[in-house]
C-alpha cells in the first residue's frame, strides 16, 4: 500500500507538470536552453538565422513552470518520502488523507506558478502594478492557506478557486480568446500550444 500511495501521490502532484514539460518545452530544448541562459537572440541567430526570437510569453511560461516544479519538489519531497513508511498517518487523530491532500495542494501550487509567471511577466511588460499586486497577494494568500492544515477542504477549495481565476486571467493575457479555446477544444487549431509563438 505504501508504494501505491507514493506513486499515486507523485503522479497527482507532478503528472500534469511533467505533461506540460513534455508536450510544450521538451519539443524545442535548444531554444529553451538559450532562452534561459539569456543569450537567446544572438545564440539562435548564429545557429539558425531564419529562426525568430522566442517571445516573452514563452519565457513567462517556462519560468513559471520551472519555479512551480522547484516549489513542488521542495514542498512535497519529504511528505512523499514519508508515504513509503514506516508509520501510520492518522494515528493521533490526523486526517488519513494527508498524503492525498498534500499532493493536490502541490499540484495547485505548481499550476499557480505557471499562471503567476504569465500574469507577472505581462504586468511587468505593460507596467501594470495592479497585476503585479494581485500576483503577490494571491501568492501570499495561497501560502497562508497551507497553515490551516486540519481544514483541508477549505484550503484546497480556496486554492483551486484562485487557480481557476488566475488560469483564466493568464489565458487571456497570453493571447487566448473564446474563439481560440473553442478551436482548441474541437481539435481544429493548427497552432496549438506554444509551437508558433511570435515575439512581442
Amino acid at each position: 500500500m505504501t508504494a501505491a500511495m507514493f506513486l499515486g501521490c507523485a503522479c497527482i502532484a507532478f503528472g500534469p507538470a511533467l505533461a506540460l514539460y513534455i508536450f510544450t518545452i521538451a519539443t524545442e530544448p535548444l531554444r529553451i536552453i538559450f532562452l534561459i541562459v539569456g543569450k537567446a537572440n544572438e545564440g539562435l541567430k548564429s545557429i539558425n538565422p531564419d529562426e525568430e526570437a522566442p517571445s516573452m510569453r514563452l519565457l513567462a511560461y517556462v519560468s513559471g513552470l520551472g519555479f512551480g516544479i522547484m516549489s513542488g519538489i521542495f514542498s512535497f519531497v519529504n511528505t512523499l518520502s514519508d508515504s513509503l513508511g514506516p508509520g501510520t498517518v492518522g494515528i493521533h487523530g490526523d486526517s488519513p488523507h494527508f498524503f492525498l491532500n498534500s499532493a493536490f495542494m502541490t499540484l495547485v501550487i505548481i499550476l499557480l506558478h505557471v499562471f503567476w509567471g504569465i500574469v507577472f511577466f505581462d504586468g511587468c511588460e505593460r507596467k501594470n502594478r495592479y497585476a503585479l499586486l494581485v500576483v503577490l497577494l494571491t501568492h501570499l494568500l495561497v501560502s497562508a492557506l497551507t497553515f490551516i492544515s486540519p481544514h483541508y477542504g477549505v484550503s484546497l477549495l480556496s486554492a483551486y478557486m484562485i487557480m481557476v481565476l488566475m488560469g483564466v486571467w493568464a489565458f487571456f493575457v497570453a493571447g487566448g480568446s473564446c474563439r481560440s479555446l473553442k478551436l482548441c477544444l474541437l481539435c481544429q487549431d493548427k497552432d496549438f500550444l506554444l509551437f508558433n509563438q511570435h515575439s512581442r
